[in-house]
């Protein structure tokens, strides 16, 4: 049970910061249909929805030591291995990177690099 605690957590914290902070004005009504349902159906590899397409930015990426690297708000941080998904291929051609900010820290949630097949 403990070692769900924190998938719950994640998964509450992306609904929320998804219901408070990324809502659709219009800014997203160009995106198609297909790039949509990507963003709607990635899931990280422990099962957990990484949310939809106002949470996932884009970023540049970098691999070195055996890990992925992004620039989130300025700071390199590395992706943590669980975080990483390869599987669900990407439509945009581009790295995305789903996060959310907690008690003064990023938790890195997601990330698709953008060669993901």
């Amino acid at each position: 049970m403990r070692k769900l605690a924190p998938v719950a957590w994640l998964a509450a914290c992306c609904a929320l910061s998804g219901a408070a902070l990324a809502f659709d004005d219009g800014q997203y009504e160009s995106v198609s249909p297909d790039i949509r349902a990507w963003f709607k159906g990635v899931v990280a590899p422990n099962g957990v929805p990484c949310c939809d397409i106002a949470d996932g930015h884009r970023t540049e990426y970098n691999f070195h030591d055996g890990a992925y690297w992004v620039p989130i708000e300025g700071q390199w941080m590395q992706v943590p291995p669980h975080a990483v998904i390869r599987e669900r291929g990407n439509p945009l051609g581009e790295a995305v990177v789903w996060y959310v900010r907690h008690r003064g820290s990023i938790i890195i949630s997601c990330f698709v690099p953008a060669d993901a097949v």
